[in-house]
């Protein structure tokens, strides 16, 4: 249930704020101190912001495009020129 909770909180974060969390988790997996178990963890929280990450990002191009389709310029946001 407090996964869940967890889950939530994340999807309300900025693409900033998720960035510097995943930056914080694998600054976390870099200290040799770190269990196992804690760096497994560490390393599925990591995976999971990226999954949201990329969700929003996705959703932020889908907006540019249909901005641009609706001034009448079709402009296809190009992944390769950032």
């Amino acid at each position: 249930m407090a996964e869940k909770t967890s889950e939530k909180k994340n999807e309300e974060l900025t693409i900033d704020e998720l960035f510097e969390k995943i930056d914080a988790a694998a600054g976390a997996l870099e200290d040799s101190e770190v269990s196992l178990e804690k760096s497994y963890e560490l390393y599925k929280e990591g995976m999971d912001l990226l999954k949201l990450c990329s969700e929003k990002i996705d959703a932020v191009e889908k907006k540019v495009k249909v901005i641009n389709e609706s001034n009448n310029s079709l402009e296809v946001f190009d992944e390769d020129e950032v």
